[in-house]
């Protein structure tokens, strides 16, 4: 395991010891005020994520939030085979999940370490590295204050933080014993099998966090939000949604996005060859609910 990895390793495990026991009690239906939103992957438009480099640039699709404005942001990256870029450095630090594909992000001199769907990393800013993908690659990636911007090492800059890579197989999930945040099926059920793993923030002192949510092959249920801004990208398996104000069932591949303000039930399931994988960025808690 890298130090890096090795950290993050460290730093998923203090976030279960703080978060495991948080938040008891949820309201049962979402309030009149609440509103939601969604994105379909295949709706994005794919613009150059670096417009300097032109053709030779990945291609990245927003899902919410302006990259090239001042506010918190979350887009997806879409890395061709191959592709390797010359050491950069960014003005802001970003967070990344992979989604597809491989991705290798780290310092220019470091030895490859490819990470794979469901990984997670962090790049802080003015750190000198390279980014580089196998197969066809599509990754989440998302700041906390724009704008995005792609910059020479000649400009680099400790601001204190270091890098986070955390391959899948390193990811550390809780059950339902261990986390409040999973509800308890039915009486007539033994278990609910749906997991989370808590990525990054502090529920209990951070008024934004980040979590991978695992609902099992065959779930169906709902996501209960009760913060005051919700906002999940699905990063495996197919989601089929619906909320209040989207009456339809909506087919949901991984890169495909859901969101809402104030209290609100998201109605979720997974087809019956498949679990489901779901990025959250939470200003509050939610829970999962088996039905």
């Amino acid at each position: 395991m890298s130090p890096s990895c090795s950290k993050a390793f460290v730093l998923l495990v203090f976030a279960i010891g703080v978060c495991a026991t948080a938040f008891d009690g949820f309201a049962e239906e979402p309030t009149t005020e609440s509103t939601s939103d969604l994105v379909l992957v295949s709706d994005v438009e794919w613009t150059p994520l670096n417009p300097a480099r032109g053709d030779a640039s990945p291609q990245a699709a927003t899902l919410w939030g302006d990259r090239a404005g001042t506010e918190a942001t979350g887009f997806l990256v879409k890395f061709v085979d191959g592709f390797s870029s010359p050491p950069h450095i960014h003005n802001i630090t970003y967070r990344g999940v992979v989604i597809a594909g491989g991705v290798h992000n780290d310092d220019p001199d470091a030895e490859p370490m490819w990470m794979h769907v469901g990984a997670f990393w962090t790049q802080p800013a003015g750190e000198p590295h390279i980014t580089a993908a196998r197969g066809t690659t599509i990754a989440y990636i998302e700041i906390d204050k724009g704008p995005y911007l792609v910059m020479p090492t000649e400009e680099a800059f400790d601001n204190g933080e270091r890098p986070v890579n955390v391959d899948a197989s390193n990811i550390v999930w809780l059950g339902q014993s261990s986390t409040s945040w999973i509800e308890p099926p039915a009486p007539s059920a033994t278990a609910n099998p749906s997991k989370i793993a808590f990525l990054w923030g502090n529920p209990q002192s951070d008024p934004v966090n980040g979590t991978l949510v695992k609902l099992p092959v065959g779930f169906v249920g709902k996501i209960r939000s009760q913060g005051s801004e919700f906002r999940a990208v699905v990063i495996e398996g197919q989601a089929n949604y619906r909320s209040n104000g989207i009456d339809n069932i909506k087919v949901m591949p991984p890169g495909s996005y859901f969101s809402s303000k104030g209290e609100m039930t998201h109605r979720v399931s997974c087809d019956d060859d498949t679990h489901c994988m779901i990025y959250v960025r939470s200003e509050g808690q939610f829970v999962v609910v088996p039905d």
